[in-house]
């Protein structure tokens, strides 16, 4: 008999693979598939090169396999894996949640519930606020992303492809409209949203909290205006409705502050966060204000794989990686690069129509709009420029309510050379087809 020749593995036979085994219910932006990575860059399975503006959607704000978070990994395995922190504990956790409570964005004492994903984060600063307050209901906005399991897929803003068929599981949570004044919606028309909800739909006293992104992730890199945030505490605070700030995506770094919610100045009771927090591994956590945090009873919270040792030893490796490196201050310098670069493209005239520049340090995202009206999205030609920056060796993601928006999550710990590189390839992809070289 003779044996089967060895299947080379290449993109295609993956992709032939998958299609198989894999769930078509999970997406994937690229078609291509890694097999190496460092910092900024990856080489996949056919070993073609690939400069990395998406960090895994935000995940590497210290890049991919930093030095000090690998050798602090291999170093935790050496010594054990999982224990489950509810059946015995171990100090990594523990420093870890030390950690976080001395740089948490509120002035009292915090505590820390670590976790796995930033769904499960979502879901246990609601239960907390829920218990804490002894209310129900929950307010988030249009356009938010909080995750897919059924109560945040409840909290997220977007309807396809999340939660198209997947039934009603909006049980006691309400939604207003996030401001964006390109779009026509105002600052005081969300806050007239939000008061015209307490009169006609739900009574103040039943809202155990009020969620946002202090920038929107999904819903287009859109920064929520220091008014409202200022707003939104006012109304928690006359109220006793808990405010907490979805840091999952915006956490760590990526705007130039530890937290996006820093730069308004407004303390939130609870912050969620995971994506950058463990450089990589699977990690999430809940923040809060200990006062809070304490109303939880013993085994009302937790998880099985909460707080991975593995993942504990990363993060902590992370926050020293961020310190110092200073990759706070580094974070500006890359946005302050990315607004310069893009602003010298917009102005071409055999570009795409660009419009809406906009974030906070190195979280950046723009529109691509029509040529003939600004004001109409252009999701089709966002998804074209994504797709000849990859052809080209630029990984780079879409967002938005249309797919319009471009948004650019780079490592903070990026090469000048290839934050350059990948810049002038997003240029080249940005040239309307009939003038593109």
């Amino acid at each position: 008999m003779i044996a089967n020749s060895p299947v080379s593995t290449t993109n295609a036979t993956l992709n032939t693979r998958r299609s198989v085994a894999v769930t078509g219910g999970v997406a994937s932006a690229t078609a291509i598939y890694a097999d190496r990575a460092a910092n900024a860059e990856i080489w996949d399975v056919e070993g073609r090169r690939y400069i990395d503006f998406a960090s895994g959607i935000g995940v590497l704000a210290t890049g991919h396999r930093h030095p000090r978070v690998m050798a602090a990994v291999n170093a935790q395995l050496e010594r054990f894996t999982h224990t489950a922190f509810q059946v015995m504990g171990y100090q990594p956790y523990i420093e870890l949640a030390e950690r976080l409570n001395a740089i948490a964005p509120f002035k009292s004492p915090a505590q820390t519930l670590l976790l796995t994903t930033g769904a499960e984060a979502v879901e246990n600063a609601v239960k907390i606020a829920r218990l804490a307050t002894g209310r129900s209901a929950v307010i988030a906005f249009s356009g938010a992303f909080h995750g897919r399991t059924s109560l945040t897929l409840a909290m997220t803003g977007k309807m396809a492809p999340y939660k198209s068929g997947m039934g009603s599981s909006g049980r006691e949570v309400y939604r207003i409209p996030f401001p964006m004044e390109h779009r026509g919606v105002s600052v005081a028309e969300s806050i007239d949203a939000l008061h015209a909800l307490f009169y006609a739909d739900v009574a103040p006293d039943q809202v155990s909290a009020i969620i946002i992104e202090p920038v929107q992730g999904e819903g287009g890199f859109q920064v929520a205006p220091l008014e409202l945030l200022r707003h939104l505490r006012q109304v928690c605070d006359t109220h006793g409705i808990l405010l907490i700030a979805d840091e999952i995506q915006s956490g760590f770094g990526r705007t130039g502050r530890m937290f996006a919610i820093e730069h308004a100045g407004v303390e939130p009771d609870l912050v969620t966060l995971a994506k950058s927090l463990a450089g990589g591994f699977p990690l999430a956590a809940v923040l809060g204000r200990a006062q809070i945090m304490e109303r939880a009873s013993p085994g009302s919270l937790g998880g099985t794989y909460g707080g991975s040792p593995i993942g504990c030893a990363a993060a902590l490796a992370v926050l020293d990686v961020i310190e110092d490196e200073n990759l706070l201050e580094r974070a500006d310098v890359i946005g302050a690069r990315l607004r310069s670069r893009l602003t010298e493209i917009s102005r071409r005239n055999d570009v795409l129509t660009m419009s809406n520049l906009r974030g906070l340090g190195a979280m950046i995202g723009f529109d691509l709009v029509s040529s003939a009206d600004p004001l109409v999205p252009n999701g089709t030609a966002a998804k074209e420029v994504a797709a000849r920056a990859l052809a080209n060796g630029l990984v780079i993601l879409t967002c938005g309510t249309h797919g319009e928006t471009v948004r650019i999550l780079v490592p903070l710990t990026v090469t000048e050379a290839v934050l350059e590189e990948g810049l002038s390839i997003l240029e080249r992809a940005l040239a309307r087809p009939n003038s593109a070289a």
